[in-house]
């Protein structure tokens, strides 16, 4: 799979292109060993997924109708709305955090120290590593350099991927064991709605990326122990930097949830949430939101301001 040069394709080499999915060849330099969907040099004309960078793959899809499902499926634009979750959600939350800790960030790790993962249509999976490999997971599938199988167990996806189970002790505490024998209990309909959350996370969470750059922004990762996808911002010295992120839930939050983590703890009414001591929007206020993104953007800018005084 390679979407960026998918996107240049379907445009006709006409623009410049950047997508949101990591594309071919792997990077092999640091200290990112990724690439960056946000990185030039950039060709004249230019479309991307975040405003004030280029034509923005939104405006190019109200020109051209036949565009619209090919942004919408990518949250590139065009954006549809984050659907109520389906039952089983959190059963198969967990079952794949269980994948992305101990096969799917294992294989990146295995290859290159790192373990970020990144957002892939319909869910979640590595940047490219060595040899052009990729191992993410789409809409609850297992696929390995481009063929999907349906592991029933930790260990059989374990073996799919040609990975040794789980992530070597020194790197970090997982939250789960990497028990071979654990049952992979995941619904489709909720791994879809995983998948996307994860896509509208990474839309929203790149413009804040751009918008927030004077901040020293970090990348967006999926951090596999967490499974959150995040980054962080701000003056570290003036003790005003934050991780902004989105949790698929966790054992204090039950339904996702965008948050403002900030490294120093702070005072006022927008740090609504003791549990991390930060603050958060959660899904049910998206799900009321006429705009889910806009509602999302100035959950994040309004942290941002937050921090700056």
């Amino acid at each position: 799979m390679n979407p960026r040069w998918e996107a240049w394709d379907l445009l006709g080499g006409e623009y410049d292109v950047r997508v949101l999915e990591p594309s071919p060849p792997a990077v092999t330099t640091p200290p990112w060993y990724a690439d960056d969907p946000l990185a030039g040099p950039y060709g004249a004309k230019l479309v991307t997924p975040v405003c004030g960078l280029g034509r923005t793959w939104d405006d190019l899809a109200r020109e051209r109708a036949g565009l619209a499902g090919f942004c919408a499926d990518r949250w590139l634009g065009a954006w549809h709305r984050l659907a109520p979750l389906p039952r089983g959600f959190a059963e198969t939350r967990r079952s794949l955090h269980a994948l992305a800790e101990h096969v799917v960030a294992a294989a990146r790790h295995a290859a290159n120290g790192k373990i970020g993962l990144r957002f892939t249509r319909g869910g979640f999976g590595t940047p490219y590593f060595a040899d052009d490999r990729q191992v993410r997971v789409e809409n609850g599938r297992l696929v390995v350099d481009g063929v999907a199988e349906t592991p029933k167990s930790l260990g059989d996806a374990a073996d799919l991927a040609g990975v040794p189970l789980g992530m070597p002790p020194d790197v970090y505490l997982p939250e789960t064991p990497a028990d071979p024998g654990l049952t992979l209990a995941i619904s489709p309909p909720a791994a879809e709605a995983l998948g996307a959350w994860y896509g509208f996370a990474w839309s929203v969470l790149e413009q804040v990326r751009f918008d927030a750059r004077a901040l020293g922004p970090s990348r967006v990762q999926l951090w596999p122990e967490h499974f959150d996808a995040a980054l962080d911002a701000g003056d570290e010295a003036a003790g005003r930097r934050a991780a902004f992120g989105a949790s698929p839930g966790d054992a204090e939050h039950r339904e996702p949830y965008l948050y403002v983590a900030p490294w120093v703890k702070r005072r006022g009414a927008y740090w609504n949430d003791d549990a991390f001591g930060g603050a958060s929007l959660p899904y049910a206020a998206l799900m009321a939101a006429d705009d889910q993104r806009a509602t999302a953007l100035d959950f994040f800018r309004r942290g941002v301001d937050a921090l700056s005084g």
